[in-house]
């Protein structure tokens, strides 16, 4: 097994910059829908699903623009209610938009997102919580 060993009775010092949280950036675009000004977001980790999530809010149409870690979210153009497969199987946080998007246009169609590498990862508490909030299913 491999490990670091690290001697000597010196200080450490320095700085670090802390990437943001996938995880939490995620939901935090989909609210964005719910917005009628450009939403400025920083400190966006470089992965993948921020910016198929991002390519899904333009599919919806949206606009964004992404320089380094930051991005520029406008959704007061948002005319489209469906999230089609062909952009939601990439990536499970795409149920992320069914509540934003029932919410503000009292409808939606969202695909089930594609599958886990890890397993089954259940949309029924999803689907639970905006029944029990009066939605239709």
């Amino acid at each position: 097994m491999e490990y670091l060993k690290i001697l000597g009775a010196k200080k450490l010092s320095g700085e670090v910059s802390i990437s943001g949280a996938k995880n939490a950036a995620l939901p935090l675009i989909a609210c964005t829908i719910l917005a009628k000004n450009e939403i400025k977001m920083g400190n966006l980790p470089n992965v993948v699903d921020i910016n198929t999530f991002l390519k899904l809010i333009g599919k919806l149409g949206g606009t964004f623009s992404k320089e380094g870690n930051t991005a520029k979210i406008s959704t007061s153009t948002i005319n489209n209610t469906t999230a089609t497969y062909d952009i939601v199987k990439t990536m499970r946080a795409s149920i992320l938009v069914l509540g934003p998007i029932l919410a503000r246009f009292g409808h939606c169609e969202v695909s089930l997102p594609g599958g886990c590498a890890i397993g089954q990862r259940p949309v029924d508490l999803h689907l639970k919580a905006l029944e029990a909030m009066g939605a239709k299913l």
